[in-house]
């Protein structure tokens, strides 16, 4: 599914630079009109390697425009692909806003740091997922609704999780040029640490995207590791755990990604790999059906047709949601400066209830401390064709 990309080099200086050139700055004053359609921009990866899960951030968006619709808000979108590059995050960011004049940015991607410094430089609103860097903790004009955990801080849930399935010695991988998989792995790598289990391997060195894993599983298995942990996407994680079983080393493998449509839509190859395989989710699983899941679900397949939620389904989803709490607490003709300041002012946001009874914050003071809402996961065990929510950790909380 994955193909292996060269990603372009592009440094924070010069994408500020980049992002300087030609800027209007005429966002930050757009107003909307009182019951006016609110115009967005949906940036996430259509195309690359990413696309695997990008692409149905869409069904996610159009559940919640259905949402918001019941409430009385009319929200429209354009789509701008980036590529699975930060470059073409970047160039989509500058369409968006130059071409678009959208009033705000749903950004849901990988690679979504190359398009942050230019959308915080234009004031513009930006709600998604922090799945891409540390740039959603420090911009004050980006909201998670995953949260916005630090992840080279330690969260006391992995531990939990890891010793709860049976793991001693850990392992853990990442890309070399994503800053969240990095920081994920150093942050997983002490908590179970703190934990008691031993640190066996770490490769922080796999270029994106990558299938290729054949030399890290033999380091895996020389090192005794037995509870894995990728900070990458689910086919180079699915490509690892083949790997360490044809090694004959049969891990206890927890996935960030792949719950849900992630894995069923990547064929019978990817539900074979995942077999007895462990997945996180900040959110709660449908196979809870809460009122919250049956709600997202219901919303799913009269929008988009599909029942089986993605987590870019479950980020576009919220990703409305928000918008739509923001505009709530901004009240009429809002300008996006004013909305900023009434989203920095939301300490509560319930995500739908898929959170619980677990809320996030969007204030400043509250980020990078939390992942998810209070740093909690849910976790689901693969077996035959079902994700089955393993007991006592729905959820672990740190």
């Amino acid at each position: 599914m994955f193909r292996r990309l060269k990603l372009c080099t592009v440094t924070l200086a010069a994408l500020t630079m980049v992002a300087a050139c030609g800027s209007t700055s005429h966002s930050s004053s757009t107003a909307l009109s009182k019951d006016s359609t609110v115009k967005v921009g949906v940036l996430t990866d259509l195309t690359g390697p990413a696309s695997v899960t990008g692409g149905t951030t869409l069904n996610g968006v159009k559940a919640g425009i259905h949402l918001a619709g019941q409430e009385g808000y009319k929200v429209k979108y354009v789509v701008a692909d980036t590529g699975s590059t930060p470059a073409g995050a970047l160039t989509a960011a500058h369409h968006l806003v130059q071409q678009n004049h959208v009033f705000a940015v749903l950004m849901i991607s990988q690679l979504g740091f190359g398009a942050a410094p230019y959308l915080t430089s234009e004031g513009i609103p930006v709600i998604g997922g922090n799945v891409d860097g540390p740039e959603w903790l420090t911009s004050k004009n980006m909201f998670s609704v995953y949260g916005y955990g630090n992840y080279a801080n330690v969260n006391p849930a992995y531990g939990q999780i890891f010793k709860k399935i049976g793991g001693t010695v850990f392992g853990g991988v990442a890309y070399a040029k994503v800053p969240a998989s990095d920081a994920i792995i150093k942050g997983t790598s002490a908590a179970v640490k703190q934990a008691g289990l031993k640190i066996g391997f770490l490769d922080t060195n796999l270029p994106f995207g990558t299938t290729d894993v054949g030399p890290t599983a033999i380091h895996l298995k020389q090192a005794g590791v037995n509870a894995l942990y990728p900070g990458v996407t689910q086919e180079t994680s699915l490509a690892l755990v083949k790997a360490l079983r044809n090694e004959g080393l049969n891990v206890k493998a927890l996935l960030p990604t792949g719950y849900g449509g992630d894995l069923t839509s990547g064929g019978r190859g990817a539900s074979q790999d995942a077999q007895g395989v462990y997945f996180a989710n900040v959110y709660e699983p449908v196979e809870l059906h809460t009122a919250a899941t049956e709600r997202f679900v219901s919303a799913l397949r009269t929008a988009a047709g599909t029942a089986v939620p993605t987590l870019s389904e479950y980020l576009g989803y919220l990703s409305v949601d928000a918008l739509v709490t923001g505009l709530k607490a901004t009240g009429p003709n809002p300008a996006a400066s004013r909305f900023i300041d009434s989203m920095l002012k939301v300490t509560n946001y319930g995500a739908q209830g898929l959170v619980g009874d677990h809320t996030i914050s969007f204030a400043m003071a509250d980020r990078a401390k939390t992942a998810g809402a209070d740093n909690c996961l849910w976790i689901t065990r693969y077996s035959g064709t079902t994700f089955s929510p393993v007991d006592g950790l729905g959820p672990a909380c740190g």
